[in-house]
């Protein structure tokens, strides 16, 4: 790694936080800020992204729930994963044998900026950080199971929706890589390991571009996670919006609704108070009190389709409902907002972080982006009909309201829509049209 790079991205950051935030000392940000990458493992984290192949039934992709028309999201509430046809707010719960058995339990997160040297945790839970914990380099559903040679945390977490069940994996007794996602997770690995190296122009790719890959046989899951980070990191860095202009120095950028907006949301707003630093997130994890629906990130021994948070992953109490801070580069398009996207308008989010006992009281099921599900309908909202749980829900909150008038939202609602790029939203390298395993690329 090029420690120049760090010491300037180090430097940035400190200077973020020491001169506070109110104080809007314009630093850009700049490629310093960033990971490096190796450009041969990208291209090939390209392909590997769309492609089918990593799935068990061979039938979705990284690229479904994070595509490049759509945001590097979805456009749902709570995503359809393996059993479902489509894509993005067209996409169907299937049909038959193969339709969903459950949701996606939350929102696709945008990828936007990941490759950050600030961000240390990743998923809405933090899942995935880096850690010494367990000799590896990180703290994972996988702990000293996860390989050792994984050099960022996007290589590392890149890995894990390969072995979710309801994600990509599939059903047990659909396929060798279900069966395995319930038995031991490096045999997961093993076989899509397998899988991409037996397909000649991948193995070709990684023999080109990694010094310690001399044959097919050489290519690990290490290799597969690299190339997806590298590829995540280096296609989706986006600071040439117009509020990146102003911070690099010009006044007019904004627009007099975006700037004054700008000015609420360090100020009177109190947005700044977690959304903060260069990329606009603490990566700490907060209590938004929003409405709890869907099937929930369960425990075995949770009573209900509930959702707590951080909670799940520390087994602390005070971490109950608390959710990581999103990024907010092109926030403006990666509707809909929240953990499990309950707010579909950026006018509806920014309404619930100023009041949000009264948004949840005014919150309806109809306002999410559910595909249709006849049998699933009996558990999409089941957690609002337990009103413990939901009193719980609405103890743990970490904002406090916030009196603003339409005028206000209006303005934060443009300061936030400043904050989409130029010509960084289509990517760097893009969608492929066609990938080395011959499958259909959304």
């Amino acid at each position: 790694m090029d420690l120049r790079a760090v010491c300037t991205a180090a430097a940035a950051i400190s200077t973020w936080i020491a001169t506070g935030l109110g104080a809007q000392e314009r630093v850009p940000v700049t490629e310093a800020d960033f990971l490096p990458f190796n450009e041969k493992a990208a291209a090939i984290g390209q392909l590997l992204f769309y492609d089918p192949i990593l799935s068990g039934n061979r039938n979705i992709s990284c690229g479904t729930c994070h595509h490049h028309d759509l945001g590097t999201g979805d456009g749902l509430s709570l995503g359809i994963g393996e059993g479902g046809f489509g894509l993005g707010p067209e996409r169907r719960a299937g049909t038959g044998a193969s339709r969903i058995r459950k949701r996606v339990p939350r929102n696709a997160p945008a990828l936007w900026n990941l490759g950050a040297w600030e961000v240390e945790i990743l998923f809405h839970d933090g899942r995935v950080s880096i850690s010494d914990d367990f000799g590896n380099g990180f703290n994972t559903p996988a702990g000293g199971d996860l390989p050792d040679d994984l050099d960022t945390i996007l290589a590392a977490q890149a890995l894990f929706p390969l072995n979710a069940q309801f994600e990509m994996a599939g059903n047990p007794g659909e396929n060798d890589i279900a069966g395995a996602a319930h038995d031991e997770i490096e045999r997961v690995w093993d076989i899509v390991s397998k899988r991409v190296r037996t397909i000649p122009a991948y193995a070709d790719m990684f023999i080109e571009a990694f010094d310690d890959v001399d044959g097919p046989l050489d290519i690990t899951i290490s290799h597969i996670g690299t190339a997806l980070g590298d590829f995540e990191n280096s296609e989706w860095r986006s600071y040439d919006s117009p509020y990146d202009a102003w911070l690099a120095g010009d006044d007019a950028a904004l627009g007099d609704a975006a700037d004054r907006g700008r000015q609420l949301f360090f100020g009177e707003a109190g947005c700044a108070d977690c959304h903060s630093g260069p990329f606009l997130s603490d990566q700490q994890f907060h209590a938004l009190g929003l409405p709890a629906f869907g099937p929930g990130r369960t425990r075995v021994f949770d009573p209900t389709a509930r959702d707590v948070g951080r909670m799940a992953e520390t087994d602390r109490l005070e971490d109950a409902y608390r959710f990581r801070t999103p990024q907010l580069r092109n926030v403006a398009l990666t509707a809909p907002y929240g953990h499990n996207g309950a707010y579909a308008t950026l006018e509806g989010i920014v309404r619930h972080h100023l009041d949000p006992k009264t948004m949840l009281a005014a919150w309806m099921p109809a306002d999410a982006r559910l595909p249709r599900a006849d049998w699933l309908a009996d558990t999409d909202f089941v957690v609002m009909d337990d009103a413990r749980e939901r009193d719980r829900h609405a103890a743990a909150l970490d904002i406090v309201p916030r009196p603003m008038d339409d005028t206000d939202v209006a303005a934060l609602v443009a300061f936030l829509e400043s904050l989409t790029g130029t010509y960084s939203i289509t990517g760097r390298l893009g969608r492929p049209d066609s990938v080395p395993s011959g499958l259909p690329v959304d």
